[in-house]
């Protein structure tokens, strides 16, 4: 009996300023888990609208890609079918004038620097590209990049024609058809003017490059080559349906003119 009061003895009881303590620390404990929980469920929500507006950006993004392909791919292949008896007769012409393939296929680059087969209807002699490295020094554009003369010795008469209209990219329909371009974009390079480009120039490079652009129908070759790029960049940096319409109607105009075509 007197060990059971000797241990009831040995309990000390808690004092009231050590219970107010307690109480208050709990009280401390319970107010952070809560404004914790606030903060973490304020951030979670934050985190879900940004996820939110990144999901409809990359929606948006992807359905105009889509439906830009979708346009190229319609277009190019109801004006193939169209043009494909013209196509014949020109053949014809520039088998006439001068031997060689009447379709000329060249090596570009293209988006992300991807090379492909571009083509084109011949407008130059078949040995043009060998009387290229003795033309250099004769060259127009003034820059080094890229090679224009306007009276370029290697274009053949039918060539002249086709090139002034800008009817020899024709071809290049094709190349939209299977994924290679598109209908607006950058004109797409050669490689040794891209292995002279600088960082800012192979930004023309992060997109599909295109039959007809935003300097095509401001004055083509016309247009000095830092210009070409500031206005590539300015229309990568903005372009939408809307843009590709405008300049494709600005194309009809410019094709006509035959201004800057040589």
């Amino acid at each position: 009996m007197a060990d059971s009061r000797n241990e009831v003895s040995r309990v000390a009881p808690v004092s009231g300023d050590k219970s107010k303590k307690s109480a208050v620390a709990l009280s401390q404990t319970q107010r952070a888990i809560i404004i914790n929980a606030i903060k973490s469920r304020s951030n979670n929500r934050r985190i879900s609208q940004v996820n939110l507006k990144l999901f409809f950006w990359r929606f948006t993004i992807n359905s105009t890609k889509a439906v830009k392909r979708f346009c190229d791919v319609v277009i190019s292949l109801a004006a193939l079918l169209m043009l494909s008896p013209f196509f014949l007769i020109l053949g014809i012409a520039i088998r006439m004038e001068s031997r060689g393939s009447v379709i000329y296929r060249q090596t570009r680059v293209g988006k992300d620097g991807r090379h492909f087969s571009f083509y084109k209807f011949r407008s130059m002699y078949s040995n043009a590209d060998q009387i290229k490295k003795q033309l250099m020094a004769q060259n127009e554009s003034g820059d080094g990049v890229i090679f224009k003369m306007k009276k370029d010795p290697r274009i053949t008469r039918i060539g002249r024609f086709i090139r002034k209209f800008s009817i020899d990219e024709l071809p290049q329909l094709f190349n939209v058809i299977i994924g290679d371009m598109s209908l607006v974009g950058p004109r797409p390079p050669t490689p040794d003017e891209v292995a002279h480009y600088t960082l800012e120039e192979r930004k023309r490079l992060h997109v599909l490059p295109g039959i007809t652009c935003t300097w095509q129908v401001s004055g083509r070759s016309d247009i000095p080559f830092k210009k070409q790029v500031e206005l590539d960049k300015k229309y990568i940096s903005s372009q939408s349906l809307w843009s590709d319409f405008v300049i494709l109607l600005k194309t009809i105009p410019a094709v006509f003119t035959g201004r800057g075509a040589y």
